[in-house]
């Protein structure tokens, strides 16, 4: 085939884009999200100190961002949603659990341990080795 004729077969299969609904969608669920999380904030500081306050507060994120995705509704509302929902902390809950669900009966060290910690083995490695760069470039600008 042609490549003419592939763009022009290709063009008429396209699915629309919604990029404007998508970008509000992102911007309202993901806003949504940070309320929800500094309401809970400011419940807990009731009880607790500000920092375990936010401790515990991330901690519901990525426990709920885990059992929503074990129950199917994760997936359900970030389709809806976009990428509002992906919040760091939720979405990578939500790919540890995925993952760990999709090799469970491989068994609980090489099925879930394993699997779950190809993902994540390469998010730590990467937020370690950003991490130490931006210090040394945060410690070199401390010396001019």
């Amino acid at each position: 085939m042609e490549q003419s004729r592939l763009n022009e077969f290709s063009s008429r299969h396209k699915i629309p884009q919604k990029k404007t609904r998508n970008a509000i969608m992102a911007f309202i669920s993901g806003g949504l999200m940070a309320v929800l999380a500094q309401l809970i904030q400011d419940g807990l500081t009731m009880y607790f100190s500000k920092e375990n306050a936010t401790i515990l507060t991330i901690l519901l994120f990525i426990l709920l961002a885990g059992v929503f995705t074990g129950f199917g509704v994760y997936d359900k509302m970030a389709k809806k949603t976009g990428a509002g929902f992906f919040v760091p902390i939720t979405g990578f809950s939500n790919a540890l659990t995925s993952s760990a669900m999709e090799c469970k009966r491989e068994g609980l060290i090489y099925g879930i341990g394993s699997n779950m910690f190809k993902l994540a083995g390469s998010v730590i490695t990467y937020g370690i080795v950003s991490a130490i760069v931006f210090s040394l470039i945060r410690y070199g600008i401390s010396l001019l």
